[in-house]
Protein backbone atom coordinates (compact mmCIF):
# COMPACT_ATOMS: atom_id res chain seq x y z
CA UNK A 1 0.00 0.00 0.00
CA UNK A 2 1.44 3.40 -1.10
CA UNK A 3 1.84 6.23 1.79
CA UNK A 4 2.27 9.38 1.67
CA UNK A 5 5.29 11.49 3.55
CA UNK A 6 5.97 14.79 4.35
CA UNK A 7 9.56 16.02 5.15
CA UNK A 8 10.67 18.98 6.66
CA UNK A 9 13.74 20.09 5.36
CA UNK A 10 15.50 24.23 4.78
CA UNK A 11 15.33 25.34 0.81
CA UNK A 12 19.34 24.81 0.36
CA UNK A 13 19.13 20.99 1.72
CA UNK A 14 16.32 19.98 -0.41
CA UNK A 15 18.28 21.41 -3.40
CA UNK A 16 21.47 19.01 -2.81
CA UNK A 17 18.87 16.60 -2.81
CA UNK A 18 16.46 17.47 -5.53
CA UNK A 19 19.81 17.60 -7.53
CA UNK A 20 21.80 14.52 -6.10
CA UNK A 21 18.41 12.45 -6.16
CA UNK A 22 18.11 11.75 -2.66
CA UNK A 23 16.45 12.62 0.45
CA UNK A 24 18.00 12.92 4.35
CA UNK A 25 15.85 13.75 6.60
CA UNK A 26 15.71 15.01 11.08
CA UNK A 27 19.58 15.66 10.86
CA UNK A 28 20.75 12.36 9.23
CA UNK A 29 18.24 9.98 11.36
CA UNK A 30 17.84 6.25 9.92
CA UNK A 31 14.76 5.17 11.25
CA UNK A 32 12.28 7.88 9.40
CA UNK A 33 13.92 6.84 6.06
CA UNK A 34 13.37 3.04 7.27
CA UNK A 35 9.46 3.93 7.33
CA UNK A 36 9.30 4.94 3.50
CA UNK A 37 8.93 1.91 0.61
CA UNK A 38 9.10 2.04 -2.98
CA UNK A 39 6.87 3.50 -4.62
CA UNK A 40 5.82 5.92 -1.82
CA UNK A 41 5.63 10.08 -2.36
CA UNK A 42 7.40 12.34 -0.36
CA UNK A 43 6.96 16.11 0.01
CA UNK A 44 8.99 18.36 1.44
CA UNK A 45 8.37 21.51 3.36
CA UNK A 46 10.72 24.29 3.58
CA UNK A 47 10.40 26.79 6.50
CA UNK A 48 13.59 28.56 6.12
CA UNK A 49 15.89 29.09 3.30
CA UNK A 50 18.68 28.02 5.06
CA UNK A 51 18.91 25.71 8.49
CA UNK A 52 21.49 28.52 9.68
CA UNK A 53 19.05 31.78 8.98
CA UNK A 54 15.59 33.09 10.71
CA UNK A 55 14.78 33.95 6.78
CA UNK A 56 11.55 32.44 6.06
CA UNK A 57 10.32 30.43 3.09
CA UNK A 58 7.07 28.60 4.39
CA UNK A 59 6.78 26.97 1.11
CA UNK A 60 6.67 22.99 -0.11
CA UNK A 61 9.64 23.03 -2.79
CA UNK A 62 10.02 19.56 -3.41
CA UNK A 63 7.86 16.35 -4.49
CA UNK A 64 8.90 13.08 -6.01
CA UNK A 65 8.46 8.88 -5.72
CA UNK A 66 11.03 6.84 -3.68
CA UNK A 67 13.18 4.59 -6.12
CA UNK A 68 13.56 1.79 -3.79
CA UNK A 69 13.97 -0.01 -0.43
CA UNK A 70 17.57 0.85 0.43
CA UNK A 71 18.46 3.18 3.18
CA UNK A 72 22.53 4.17 3.04
CA UNK A 73 24.72 6.04 4.54
CA UNK A 74 26.89 8.00 3.19
CA UNK A 75 29.80 10.28 4.78
CA UNK A 76 29.57 13.98 4.25
CA UNK A 77 32.71 14.97 6.78
CA UNK A 78 34.71 12.88 8.96
CA UNK A 79 32.29 13.02 11.85
CA UNK A 80 29.18 13.28 9.76
CA UNK A 81 28.16 10.33 8.40
CA UNK A 82 23.97 10.68 7.79
CA UNK A 83 21.51 8.37 6.11
CA UNK A 84 19.58 8.56 2.58
CA UNK A 85 16.71 7.42 0.65
CA UNK A 86 16.93 7.60 -2.86
CA UNK A 87 14.12 9.65 -4.38
CA UNK A 88 13.25 10.86 -8.11
CA UNK A 89 12.24 14.43 -7.83
CA UNK A 90 9.44 16.04 -10.51
CA UNK A 91 9.72 18.71 -11.58
CA UNK A 92 7.55 21.17 -10.35
CA UNK A 93 6.94 24.73 -8.58
CA UNK A 94 7.01 25.92 -4.89
CA UNK A 95 3.69 26.75 -3.83
CA UNK A 96 2.82 28.46 -0.60
CA UNK A 97 1.33 26.71 2.44
CA UNK A 98 -0.62 29.65 3.54
CA UNK A 99 -3.61 29.37 1.33
CA UNK A 100 -3.95 25.78 1.84
CA UNK A 101 -3.69 25.74 5.95
CA UNK A 102 -7.33 25.42 6.60
CA UNK A 103 -8.26 22.28 3.92
CA UNK A 104 -4.84 20.11 5.46
CA UNK A 105 -5.78 17.49 7.51
CA UNK A 106 -2.64 16.70 9.15
CA UNK A 107 -3.06 20.85 10.49
CA UNK A 108 -5.12 19.64 13.55
CA UNK A 109 -5.13 23.09 14.87
CA UNK A 110 -4.89 26.20 12.49
CA UNK A 111 -3.74 28.73 14.67
CA UNK A 112 -0.83 26.80 15.48
CA UNK A 113 -0.22 25.15 11.90
CA UNK A 114 3.68 24.93 11.82
CA UNK A 115 3.35 22.48 14.49
CA UNK A 116 3.69 18.78 12.87
CA UNK A 117 6.95 20.49 10.83
CA UNK A 118 8.57 20.01 14.10
CA UNK A 119 8.76 16.30 13.77
CA UNK A 120 10.90 16.27 10.72
CA UNK A 121 9.09 13.53 9.10
CA UNK A 122 6.12 12.38 9.10
CA UNK A 123 3.07 10.53 7.36
CA UNK A 124 0.28 12.36 5.85
CA UNK A 125 -3.26 11.00 4.03
CA UNK A 126 -3.58 10.56 0.27
CA UNK A 127 -6.23 13.46 0.12
CA UNK A 128 -3.53 15.91 1.63
CA UNK A 129 -0.86 14.88 -0.72
CA UNK A 130 -3.06 15.54 -3.58
CA UNK A 131 -4.15 19.28 -2.68
CA UNK A 132 -0.58 19.81 -2.10
CA UNK A 133 1.20 18.30 -5.46
CA UNK A 134 -2.32 20.07 -7.55
CA UNK A 135 -0.57 23.39 -6.52
CA UNK A 136 3.55 22.07 -7.51
CA UNK A 137 2.74 20.34 -10.26
CA UNK A 138 0.51 22.94 -11.90
CA UNK A 139 1.53 23.54 -15.67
Amino acid sequence: MVKYWMASVSKEHTEHGVNGGFIQVCHGKKAPLQRMKKGDFIIIYSSRIKMSSTEKLQHFTAIGKVTDDETYSFQMTETFIPFRRNIEFYNCQESSIIPLIDQLDFIADKKFWGYPFRYGHFEISEKDFNLIASKMLQK
